[in-house]
């Protein structure tokens, strides 16, 4: 298992797939250094 981010962490690279099928790549893709990612699992 990862270990879990603390306070004052850095944000670690990380490549996601959209539902679109496009790639985000986060923190680097990322307009601003304050930024709230929503990760919804889906239908159960």
């Amino acid at each position: 298992m990862a270990e879990k981010l603390h306070q004052g962490d850095l944000f670690p690279d990380i490549t996601l797939t959209t539902t679109a099928g496009t790639s985000v790549q986060l923190p680097a893709d990322l307009d601003t250094p304050y930024t709230i990612a929503l990760f919804y699992r889906g239908h159960w």
